[in-house]
């Protein structure tokens, strides 16, 4: 195979052209770095190498610039890297990336964690759901939430206080009210007890 022309592409891309038809976009600066150019001779394992190594450079520098906007998952990181390359090199960036201490799923997890509990008051149960769709796997999820000690009637009825207290009197909201908590991940049980002691 030789490579019969390089055209700049978009976003640091190039179209590279094998044998006279087009091929694939490459980084651009993988190519420079490795000295490819028109007319070099490249062997099925060389070209292998050289889509590798764009790969990786493009979704590490994604990860980079997700990274510092805000906090990801190990999990939510992979979906948007899924984009740039396959599983394998995904693994490897999200790997570097906890290397270099930029993805933490406990210390992640944690953090949201309290905000979901202590900020939403939300449930363990809601918090546990929560963490999941984020990414974190259900045993981190559980060990993180184990940490806190929680009273579903007292968080209940603080939110209760702090956002439903004028949501009571009228059967219909009294019920949406309900359904609310319950979306929340608290049981009725408990949900009961609250409003007990809330109106007491």
């Amino acid at each position: 195979m030789i490579i019969t022309a390089i055209n700049p592409a978009r976003k640091q891309l190039s179209s590279v052209y094998i044998d006279g038809e087009y091929a694939m976009k490459l980084d651009t600066q993988v190519l420079e770095e490795k000295c490819i150019g028109v007319g070099t001779q490249l062997d099925d394992n060389e070209l292998h190498e050289l889509i590798k190594l764009s790969d990786y450079k493009r979704a590490k520098e994604k990860a980079l610039w997700l990274l510092s906007g805000r906090d990801y998952s190990s999990g939510q990181l992979a979906q948007k890297l899924y984009k740039e390359a396959g599983s394998e090199t995904v693994s490897e960036v999200i790997g570097r990336m906890e290397e270099l201490g930029l993805v933490n799923d406990e210390s992640y997890a944690r953090r949201l964690a309290h905000d979901l509990l202590y900020i939403k008051r939300m449930s363990v149960r809601g918090a546990m759901y929560k963490l999941i769709e984020k990414g974190i796997d259900k045993e981190t999820a559980q060990s993180v939430l184990d940490e806190f000690e929680i009273d579903p009637v007292e968080q209940l009825t603080e939110l209760i206080g702090r956002k439903y207290a004028d949501k009571l009197e009228d059967e219909k909201d009294r019920r949406r009210t309900v359904a609310a908590l319950q979306r929340l991940g608290y049981s009725w049980p408990d949900i009961k007890a609250a409003l007990m002691e809330f109106e007491e």
